[in-house]
């Protein structure tokens, strides 16, 4: 059986998580291949609400076992927290059900501290980041510093690695950024305790993977943030530290290309994104205030992990396309089309104009994207509830037009459409 991978299209928050969930139904294993707790996937099954960081979004299916990746970095007092909490909705985290590779990072109070001072200095620059540590324990990773789970197996050696790390960063918290010290001792002990709990869950990812795919078992890797937010293919310097694509699976996982099936790209019927950087669809007004929604439901447009509302635009295929070319997208995921229900004409974004010219590829260089204008076409809306709808020749002509529109600009399938934010309401093809 293959391993099939749900990518986000846009600029992360396309609705990954449920559609993680719906998919892990089939699935023997869900895997997380990238970022940290960051992430922010909301999974909605009848009147209960799920918001998980870092623990894939399969867990809440009894019949998927779960692994945190190699390429994930991961804060073991918040995976923990999260165990805890699903423990006491009735979830099995138990080792036999969720484990995590030993060769994924940890993030360490020094991080997150390193994380706040930076964003301070950098001032009207900032990047948005969450503050949870994420960028600079990439940073330790790739410098060769940083501190990988494994270690929770040996306690002595990773207490000594706690405490080289943490005067390591203290030298650069108080010399370089003015800020307070961090407790060596403190952080060592506190990890220690979090390494007693942890270490039954540790595994080799790739031998464990290798294994279920030679068993026949069929694997869905589960991604964070979005294509738009890949450090090398996203709207660079505002990005995420590590690789939401379909190659970035591979790495965070130590999976072999020819393992893998369908690679389905989640994008909303329309744009979002947190944080700083340009957006060319970009809305402002009474039609933005419709798509954020007011931000007392789960599903309204304000990230799981950080609460900010999102910037909010029409739909951007310049984008679609670059995320289809980047991670050779099979299918789409359509989320939130419910949401434009009500809107008389929907305005969808086929190219942009620079400077006279007609541009259908994504251009990653802030300065070029920024002077950007989008091309609209214009497609009449529809007025109709679809939320209780579960088949596609249910819905009103103009939202199967819609649909249709998109799916002939990108030349993929839409196999998956939600009109809603729970579970079931869902039309899959």
């Amino acid at each position: 059986m293959p391993l099939n991978i749900v990518i986000g299209a846009q600029w992360g928050d396309e609705g990954k998580g449920r559609i993680t969930d719906l998919l892990a139904a089939q699935a023997d294993m869900v895997v997380r291949y990238s970022g940290g707790d960051n992430a922010g996937h909301t999974v909605t099954i009848g009147d209960e609400v799920f918001k998980l960081h870092l623990i894939p979004s399969g867990i809440i299916h009894d019949t998927a076992n779960c692994l945190i990746g190699n390429g994930v970095v991961v804060n073991p007092k918040v995976m923990l927290h999260e165990m805890d909490a699903l423990a006491k909705r009735g979830i099995d985290v138990s080792p036999a059900c969720l484990k995590l590779s030993e060769n994924a990072h940890l993030i360490t109070p020094a991080h997150i501290a390193l994380d706040k001072a930076r964003e301070m200095q950098r001032g009207e620059g900032a990047i948005g980041t969450t503050l949870r540590g994420i960028g600079p324990a990439y940073t330790d990773k790739a410098s060769r510093q940083g501190i990988r789970a494994g270690l929770m197996a040996n306690p002595e050696e990773l207490a000594d690695a706690i405490h080289t790390h943490v005067a390591t960063h203290n030298e650069v918290l108080t010399k370089i950024y003015g800020a307070d010290a961090l407790d060596t001792d403190a952080v060592a002990a506190e990890y220690a305790a979090y390494a007693q709990r942890l270490a039954p869950y540790l595994v080799d990812g790739s031998i464990l993977l290798d294994e279920a795919l030679r068993d026949g078992r069929s694997i869905l890797a589960e991604g964070a943030q979005g294509t738009l937010l890949d450090i090398d293919h996203g709207t660079y310097p505002f990005v995420t530290s590590s690789s939401p694509t379909a190659g970035g699976a591979l790495t965070g996982l130590g999976v072999g290309p020819k393992q893998v099936g369908q690679i389905i790209g989640v994008a909303k019927a329309f744009t979002t994104r947190v944080g700083s950087g340009p957006f060319p669809t970009e809305l402002s007004g009474s039609i933005a205030a419709r798509l954020r929604g007011t931000g007392e439901n789960p599903w309204d447009e304000y990230g799981t992990t950080t609460g900010r509302p999102r910037r909010v635009g029409w739909l951007d295929l310049v984008i679609l396309r670059h995320a289809q070319r980047i991670n050779s997208l099979t299918d789409l995921a359509l989320t939130k089309l419910d949401i434009l229900s009500g809107i008389p004409e929907l305005q969808v974004c086929v190219a942009y104009e620079l400077d006279g010219r007609r541009l259908t590829h994504f251009p990653t260089d802030l300065n070029t994207l920024a002077r950007c204008r989008p091309i609209y076409q214009t497609l009449p809306g529809w007025h109709e509830d679809i939320m209780p709808i579960r088949t596609f020749s249910g819905l009103p002509a103009n939202a199967q037009n819609y649909v249709n529109f998109i799916t002939d600009q990108l030349g993929i399938p839409a196999s998956i459409i939600s009109v809603g934010p729970a579970r079931e309401q869902t039309i899959s093809f």
